[in-house]
């Protein structure tokens, strides 16, 4: 990052003037937090992507619209865990808008200032008296401290929440970025089952802030893959309140929500439902960004990369296989591969690699699951192109079959 964006806590609510809370409403049969409403302060600009899905939620769409009647303006954002409301026909819109006509007169805002996002079984609908019962106490708790507490309720098949926040000073003045995200499954956005909430202390105008959120997404939500399948209420919401920022600042902002994303898509790969490892793969020399990314997701995704990397099996034809069907033009006889220090190929041929330390490096990052040594990286040199990209998935193992097969029954 050109500037220096540094860790502190506090997540969403570590920037000024933002409060979240996170309840258990009784939406999930497990008990577990379920609720969870982030407040932004007066004036606040909103930016959001979307699933891209023809099939997906009223929520989307109701988040969508508003934003756009609005000029991109919100003051909170109220999400349910347990429930998708995706598939629930005309049920859905209504209930979307009857949560959020409820919240906007708790918090003595406009409807179409609140935003909903929802999250879990598709062609479930919310149990609306449940939910409409969790919003005064949720209402109560809203807190500088809530982050921690509005994390958890968003999880569904997680098995860690997922939140960061840095600061950096811009211009004499510190300012603030929070996020936080859910997905284990069903990740593979086209803008994973995944939401992102992001929150900013700087004044920015609108537009900008929309420009710049959508090309964090880009290198980030839209860089990571788990199992293919793209949700149907993928959505992230980015809100900026305070000071005006001066333009000169822009560049170093947007590197600080950059890094924000990355953080926490690269939190959703790693946590891959039934997954051991991060996998990284990184491209390089590739004609344009787009491309290069599209070629390290599509080797993040394929089945067989994520298989022989659980299977610790440095079976390195597959990567270079799924490159080639990525849908980018490169040269195969200028290909180089390398797996950690390991370099497979060069100038599109195979070299004699010790294949027993190989496969070492790869049960080496299944024992780091979670920590920061984790990461199994694959490198791929395309050519002499200026442009690099990077993904991140995870690998493939059985528990991801038994958790999807029995996902309802």
């Amino acid at each position: 990052m050109p500037h220096p964006w540094t860790p502190i806590s506090g997540g969403l609510t570590a920037p000024a003037g933002f409060l979240a809370a996170g309840t258990t409403a009784g939406l999930k049969a497990s008990g577990k937090p379920d609720l969870a409403l982030l407040l932004a302060p007066e004036g606040a600009v909103c930016a959001g992507t979307f699933t891209t899905s023809l099939v997906r939620a009223a929520c989307v769409d109701l988040c969508a619209q508003r934003l756009a009647a609005s000029g991109g303006h919100a003051r909170a954002v109220l999400t349910n865990s347990g429930q998708a409301n995706a598939c629930t026909g005309a049920r859905g819109l209504a209930d979307s808008l009857t949560v959020t006509a409820a919240v906007a007169e708790r918090l003595n805002l406009a409807p179409e200032e609140v935003l909903i996002c929802s999250t879990g079984v598709i062609g479930v609908p919310i149990p609306m008296h449940t939910l409409v019962a969790g919003l005064d106490p949720l209402v109560a708790a809203l807190s500088p401290e809530g982050g921690a507490a509005a994390a958890q309720a968003i999880l569904t098949t997680d098995l860690i929440d997922k939140q960061i926040a840095l600061e950096a000073n811009l211009g004499g003045r510190t300012v603030r970025i929070g996020g936080m995200a859910k997905g284990s499954g069903m990740i593979h956005p086209a803008m994973a089952t995944m939401l992102g909430t992001l929150t900013c202390d700087a004044g920015v105008p609108a537009d900008v802030w929309q420009a710049m959120v959508s090309r964090a997404v880009d290198r980030s939500f839209n860089a990571i893959t788990v199992d293919g399948d793209t949700s149907t209420n993928d959505t992230f919401l980015a809100f900026a309140a305070g000071e005006l920022l001066g333009p000169e600042h822009f560049d170093a902002l947007e590197a600080g929500l950059t890094a924000v994303s990355q953080h926490l898509a690269k939190a959703i790969a790693r946590d891959g439902e039934g997954a051991t490892c991060l996998l990284e793969v990184q491209v390089e020399g590739a004609a344009d960004e787009a491309g290069a990314r599209a070629i390290a997701r599509t080797v993040c995704g394929s089945s067989l990369v994520k298989c022989a990397v659980h299977g610790r099996d440095p079976n390195w034809g597959r990567i270079v296989a799924a490159a080639g069907r990525a849908g980018v033009l490169f040269d195969p006889n200028a290909v180089a591969l390398w797996l950690g220090d390991h370099q497979l190929m060069a100038a599109g041929q195979p070299l004699a690699f010790d294949r027993a330390a190989a496969s070492a490096y790869l049960r080496e990052r299944a024992a780091g699951a979670y920590l920061q040594d984790d990461t199994v990286q694959i490198r791929l040199q395309m050519g002499a192109g200026p442009a690099t990209g990077v993904a991140w998935g995870c690998d493939l193992s059985d528990q991801y079959v038994r958790i999807n097969a029995d996902y309802t029954t």
